[in-house]
């Protein structure tokens, strides 16, 4: 079986999911070549894992200081290159087309008739999923940036409907949390607004990530830029994390069982609906701005929320995909839900 997988390279999330899935994908025999857009070619790191894979420009939104910017989006957006590239790109050596909301891949599927299945969080939300300031705008978006013909969801609770629990791409031991480390991952935030938000709480040690952060220690405060290991290294360690609301590592950090404070991208529908399920689901804190108090009071509240295990679901879906069955997606998804605890 000759895969074509296509990847939203905007957040490192749907990257992850993607090296979670490859090396089943390669253990059921398939060939798997790769495509990422949403992202400049010098912004990739850690690819090894892919190959030789392509890239495309695709479409990303622009964000500043913690909020959308739809008008940039909008001016930056190339649909006359995302058109171009969708009519180039040859699918005819390909079997199947997986798809984690990449659009080029899947309007080019589309196009070509071949059979393109999406897997991924937005997926989810073509389902009666709690959703904050959804509209018309949001829904069309979900439904046609990246369409597939069948589409596997992906959330951190089911409800009652036939989505799959999240992806989940660790790959380190599971070690003693360190009780005043606490990672902070907030890249769509001013870097220095949230350095400044962490000096005076000087009872805990940060270990920040960010997009132009360099390798460099301020005191209690540790800035890096992004990086794969030190990444999965410092979350496996740490015993909380602060972060954006994007799926993927809230993901992960739910199920190594840390702490969790969630600032969701303000203007962007999918990060508020994810800060919404979070608090329904009892799974972590939320607070929609951030200052040191807000920070400081979290922190000190130890009161214990809910904690959940997923199964390996990446493994679990290339398994599926090897039985030619994609028109059964409720039954994978019920097996699933039925070997998560927690709920």
């Amino acid at each position: 079986m000759r895969i074509l997988y296509g990847v939203q390279a905007t957040g490192n999330g749907h990257i992850s999911r993607a090296r979670a899935m490859e090396p089943y994908l390669r253990q059921q025999g398939a060939e798997v070549d790769f495509l990422f857009s949403g992202r400049p070619a010098e912004q990739f790191f850690d690819m090894q894992a892919f190959g030789h894979y392509q890239l495309r420009q695709g479409l990303t939104f622009v964000t500043a200081a913690g909020r959308v910017n739809y008008w940039q989006s909008f001016r930056q957006a190339s649909v006359r290159q995302l058109w171009q590239d969708v009519r180039q790109l040859d699918l005819s050596r390909y079997d199947i087309i997986l798809n984690d909301f990449e659009p080029v891949t899947a309007w080019a599927a589309r196009q070509q008739k071949k059979p393109c299945i999406g897997i991924g969080h937005q997926y989810a939300f073509l389902h009666p999923i709690p959703m904050e300031n959804a509209n018309l705008l949001s829904q069309g978006i979900f439904r046609y940036f990246a369409p597939a013909n069948y589409s596997l969801g992906l959330h951190w609770h089911h409800f009652n409907a036939p989505i799959l629990p999240p992806i989940i791409h660790t790959t380190f031991e599971a070690v003693a949390s360190e009780p005043t480390l606490v990672l902070v991952y907030l890249p769509f935030e001013d870097q220095q607004q949230v350095l400044q938000l962490l000096s005076p709480l000087t009872e805990y040690q940060f270990s920040v990530f960010g997009p132009g952060l360099p390798a460099q220690q301020l005191g209690h405060i540790q800035t890096q830029p992004p990086s794969l290991d030190a990444f999965k290294q410092t979350l496996a360690r740490c015993s909380a994390v602060l972060s954006n609301a994007g799926f993927e590592l809230i993901s992960e950090a739910l199920q190594l069982q840390k702490r969790i404070l969630v600032k969701p991208l303000q203007g962007q529908m999918e990060q508020q609906s994810n800060a919404l399920a979070l608090t329904k689901l009892g799974l972590a804190e939320r607070s929609d701005s951030l200052n040191s108090a807000v920070i400081a009071n979290w922190l000190h509240n130890d009161s214990q929320l809910r904690q959940v295990q997923y199964p390996d679901v990446a493994r679990a879906i290339c398994q599926w995909l090897a039985a030619d069955t994609p028109d059964q997606a409720a039954s994978l998804s019920k097996a699933l839900w039925q070997q998560v605890s927690g709920f």
